[in-house]
């Protein structure tokens, strides 16, 4: 049994979706996401690469690793999994499959955080007479990439879920 005959629209929808997913994140990897300004002289423009290649320079390889994990080796691994699941056609899934989907869905707690890192960064300089942050459409594609990826987890699972009861 396959899952493209049981329900091609919504595994069609899925498939774009995946595709759109996939797109966003790659562009919201390296748009850019926030300009840091102090004393109105010295801005600097940072995207999700450009950010952890700046927190490894200044020193703060810990941060940096946490950030490539949570923002980019993660959903990068969710997006190959969810693709491996779904160009697999198979209505039932093999345990490690099913285990795979598992975490990835477990996992979905903390997709956001890296964007909440961002968001305290934000409010942190903002409360700074010195440094203002101006945010970009990048950290927006970024965020929709993420959420967009929650919700297919979401959608995988819940497509298997009812082809296996």
């Amino acid at each position: 049994m396959s899952i493209s005959n049981d329900g091609g629209r919504a595994t069609s929808l899925l498939w774009y979706l995946l595709i759109a997913a996939t797109v966003l994140l790659c562009i919201g990897f390296f748009a850019p996401m926030l300009t840091l300004s102090k004393f109105y002289f010295f801005e600097n423009s940072f995207s999700v690469v450009g950010g952890i290649y700046s927190l490894v320079a200044d020193g703060q390889l810990l941060i940096g690793i946490v950030v490539l994990l949570f923002s980019i080796c993660i959903p990068i691994f969710k997006l190959y999994l969810l693709f491996k699941i779904l160009a697999s056609g198979e209505a039932y899934l093999s345990v490690q499959k099913k285990r795979y989907l598992q975490l990835m869905h477990e996992y979905g707690r903390w997709a956001m955080l890296d964007v909440l890192v961002v968001a305290i960064l934000i409010v942190t300089v903002k409360l700074g007479a010195i440094a203002s942050i101006q945010v970009h459409w990048g950290l927006y594609i970024f965020g929709l990439a993420v959420a967009l990826i929650m919700y297919l987890t979401h959608k995988v699972t819940q497509l298997f879920n009812e082809n296996a009861g």
